[in-house]
């Protein structure tokens, strides 16, 4: 019995010693192997597909990319990897001054705007651009206008991106068109483009334009040109403008209209009882939805302002003066590139007809009705504000006791 114990522990260590060489030999060849050919449980590694990987980045060093792997996955690194100098703990980045819901990314990573800039799917993405657009214009359209756009859109530079929002689904048919092929088409049926502006055009969207025309289409630009307009834009610092409107029967309003002996105009004389006070609309901060430019600083507040049901913007044009310091000197009309309004009624048939109304009558009496509620919720909320405001100094004047 006594000489069994002896044998017993030399094959023990036998054993063992043999075990720590075959260990050791299986660990020095392990990176060289196929990770994909090993027989490994599926929920090893739960988010990386090694097939993907292998077929992907073939060229590189397998044992490259897996160490690199391991160092981010593993809660006990290897000895030869040293440690990242930080902790994947949720705790560790918290920055209140991200954008909201973004507060645990480092802030170097975040991108809070974007831009309508086509990029290639090749190449070096820092090379992707040769020119970036300044402005941006957009055109809400059916295909019954196409020979009007095509005429308007050979007035705007290369320097404009160019937008389409296509109301009655034919955004494939305008191929036929050089420049639709860098133009951006969105498609989506009977909608109108207060809506469209609202839900594709957010400020941090349209960041990287100076200004942003949204136009309508049945727009004459003969006697128009986009530099030479935003020339005098710039030359006379308007915040929100647009080219004068060649007179016509049916024109509105008298600050709109096209003046003979002035290269911009920011007042007008309108109708008695018209206008409480000169400068205010419709006799100055004024202008219409037809074809407004904005500045990218105006449109950022504009923006907000539009009503997510009211889709028409009936009312937008008394109320953007808010949007601007100064508003009758910063909002204007360029009478040196005037337009003419055709008066087509395109949008206006997108309409049904119900109770016995063409569809455009119903189109009709819509925007009217969103005049009125636009303007009455923006009355109730300035109402609000200055309601609390007095609530608040008063409480704050008290003297505490």
């Amino acid at each position: 019995e006594n000489m069994r114990r002896p044998s017993q522990m030399m094959k023990l260590l036998v054993a063992s010693f043999f075990g720590v060489i075959v260990g050791f030999l299986m660990g020095i060849t392990f990176p060289t192997l196929t990770l994909t050919k090993m027989n490994l449980p599926s929920t090893l590694f739960p988010s990386i597909d090694l097939a993907y990987i292998e077929d992907k980045y073939s060229d590189l060093s397998r044992k490259t990319l897996f160490s690199s792997w391991s160092s981010t996955k593993s809660s006990k690194p290897k000895n030869d990897i040293p440690d990242p100098p930080y902790t994947y703990n949720d705790t560790k980045i918290w920055v209140p001054s991200n954008p909201r819901g973004a507060e645990r990314l480092p802030p170097d990573i975040v991108t809070p705007e974007s831009d309508l800039y086509l990029r290639r799917l090749w190449g070096d993405p820092n090379e992707d651009l040769k020119t970036k657009q300044r402005y941006l214009v957009t055109f809400t359209v059916g295909y019954g206008q196409r020979k009007n756009i095509d005429a308007a859109l050979k007035k705007f530079s290369d320097n404009f991106t160019i937008m389409l929002f296509h109301y009655d689904g034919r955004a494939s048919e305008w191929e036929e068109f050089e420049w639709s092929k860098r133009a951006i088409h969105v498609s989506i049926r009977k909608q109108t483009k207060w809506w469209y502006a609202k839900r594709f055009l957010h400020p941090d969207i349209v960041a990287p334009y100076d200004y942003i025309f949204i136009w309508d289409e049945d727009l004459g630009v003969e006697h128009f040109d986009s530099e030479k307009y935003l020339a005098v834009v710039k030359k006379h610092g308007l915040e929100i403008s647009q080219p004068g409107l060649e007179p016509y029967e049916g024109l509105t309003w008298e600050m709109t209209k096209k003046r003979d002996d002035t290269e911009v105009h920011k007042h007008a004389e309108e109708r008695n009882g018209w206008c409480s006070d000169p400068n205010l609309p419709p006799c100055a901060a004024f202008v219409e939805i037809m074809a407004p430019v904005f500045s990218r600083k105006a449109w950022r507040c504009v923006w907000h302002m539009i009503q997510n049901d009211l889709v028409h913007g009936w009312g937008l044009d008394f109320a953007v003066r808010k949007c601007v310091q100064n508003a009758h000197e910063k909002i204007g009309v360029v009478d040196a590139q005037w337009i003419i309004h055709q008066g087509v009624p395109s949008l206006g048939n997108q309409g049904q007809q119900e109770e016995g109304k063409q569809p455009w009558e119903g189109v009709r009496e819509r925007c009217r009705r969103e005049w009125t509620m636009f303007q009455d919720r923006l009355d109730e909320a300035e109402k609000a504000y200055f309601e609390a405001s007095a609530h608040n100094n008063s409480s704050s004047s008290r003297p505490h006791r």
